[in-house]
């Protein structure tokens, strides 16, 4: 179910019949409620929820939080430091010793150092046909070209459609990446040939707004408690009254997810402990550039968001893009993303969701071994990185090896498609047998003949 609904088409929630009291801003309930922007393609929600249940849904637990290091950050900087290598090569950048013996990344990632027993770096990431800007690669597993009518769906779409939420009042696939300069650096992952019943629900678009009553705005209650208590006493009294038995099926599910407080509470982070907040930090929330915000709350609200029934959070972190200055660029986006990406693995051992929510992080390709003239990396789809961990999966080890300078894979290349393999199976699909029919009523697997990674699984 998406909310990137569009802004003429309106679901319309009617709600008549004898008083029964006012909501806390005074509006009688004699009056018809209207709740705006719920449309999407010309199909009101009530029909995309049905078109959902049409399409199968099995229902799990299982999670996938998936981390887009838009721009593609610099490998060798990161998880596979050359120290043996020209200075032109190897940068100014020192390894450290992990909690692993014999696995050493950068300097600037202490935190994640002291937690690789339950991470999986691997260093020969590929599969970017050409070296060009897009996050698609990162959310489908396969490179642009090549896609059939309307196009291939992001892991989050496809989760939407074969498995749904384990929660009904939250959406199965949410996007945290807010609008950016560049589209694709914005993009949460789109739904491809699986249609807009399938899209991320965007908390930074128009669906937040969806969860609001028209007539009813902030600044005419005292504070967001007073808003979901008038939400839940609305329910109630709507439940007692029997109008509620009244509704079809699908039109009650709309209902409840619009009226319950689970999905807005995922989102508000004022009832989770100072010390847990204090842990991930808050990072900067506006866009880097044309990029994302290095917005580090993301990543609790992301598990906020699993705990609460999505099947799918797509978060966008900062602008890795350094043609220029990497090595002090890298200092404005890894100790944020090293405390974030670690507190949020730590989390999810705490709350005991470690192997039920896996985690990715990675960009669209590598960077160039040399270092410009400008101190900066270029692009380079040779060769890139990715972090993972949860899920499940064997961790404490790093999978790959690269040549001496970092930019051709010596050992073990690792492809986008493997990954989704990887994760696909730890979600209990099995994607040799699995298919979704595209617009042509074509079967499509959901991955091009690859297989999970006997590595971690």
């Amino acid at each position: 179910m998406s909310s990137q609904f569009g802004d003429n088409k309106f679901l319309m929630l009617k709600i008549m019949g004898k008083s029964m009291g006012h909501f806390c801003d005074g509006l009688s309930r004699r009056d018809f409620m209207r709740i705006g922007g719920l449309a999407l393609g010309g199909l009101s929600l009530p029909q995309l929820l049905e078109a959902e249940q049409r399409s199968g849904i099995r229902k799990s637990h299982k999670a996938v939080i998936m981390i887009y290091l838009v721009g593609a950050p610099p490998h060798q900087d990161m998880f596979d430091l050359k120290m043996d290598a020209p200075i032109e090569i190897r940068g100014p950048h020192k390894p450290i010793s992990t909690n692993v013996p014999g696995i050493q990344i950068s300097e600037h990632m202490p935190y994640c150092a002291r937690i690789m027993d339950r991470l999986v770096p691997i260093r020969t990431m590929y599969g970017s046909p050409n070296g060009d800007h897009d996050s698609f690669i990162c959310y489908t597993g396969r490179p642009v070209p090549k896609q059939p009518p309307g196009g291939w769906p992001s892991l989050g779409s496809v989760l939407s459609k074969l498995q749904g939420p384990s929660e009904p009042m939250v959406p199965a696939f949410v996007g945290l990446a807010p609008k950016a300069g560049h589209p694709p650096y914005g993009s949460p992952g789109h739904p491809g040939f699986l249609g807009p019943a399938h899209s991320a629900f965007r908390s930074g678009g128009a669906g937040m707004q969806d969860l609001k009553l028209n007539e009813i705005s902030l600044d005419r209650l005292q504070d967001r408690k007073a808003l979901l208590a008038g939400f839940d006493q609305f329910r109630r009294e709507i439940d007692h009254s029997g109008l509620v038995e009244g509704m079809d099926a699908f039109k009650q599910q709309a209902f409840n997810i619009l009226t319950s407080s689970k999905l807005m509470e995922a989102f508000d982070l004022s009832s989770e402990p100072a010390k847990v907040r204090e842990r991930y930090g808050k990072g900067d929330s506006r866009n880097y550039g044309d990029g994302a915000p290095r917005n580090c709350e993301h990543f609790l609200i992301a598990r906020r968001l699993v705990e609460a029934g999505a099947r799918c959070v797509t978060l966008n972190f900062g602008r890795w893009d350094f043609h220029s200055n990497n090595h002090s660029e890298l200092l404005t986006h890894l100790p944020l993303f090293d405390q974030a990406m670690s507190a949020l693995v730590e989390d999810l051992h705490q709350r005991g969701l470690d192997k039920d929510v896996a985690v990715v992080a990675w960009g669209e390709f590598g960077r160039t071994p040399q270092i410009n003239p400008d101190a900066g990396r270029d692009h380079w789809p040779q060769v890139g990185c990715a972090l993972l961990a949860g899920g499940g999966m064997k961790t404490g080890q790093v999978i790959g090896a690269t040549d001496r300078l970092g930019g051709a894979i010596e050992s073990r290349g690792v492809h986008f498609g493997e990954v989704f393999a990887t994760l696909y199976h730890q979600l209990g699909i099995d994607t040799s047998r699995v298919t979704i029919p595209d617009l042509s009523g074509r079967p499509q697997y959901l991955v091009d003949g690859w297989q999970p990674m006997p590595e971690l699984v």
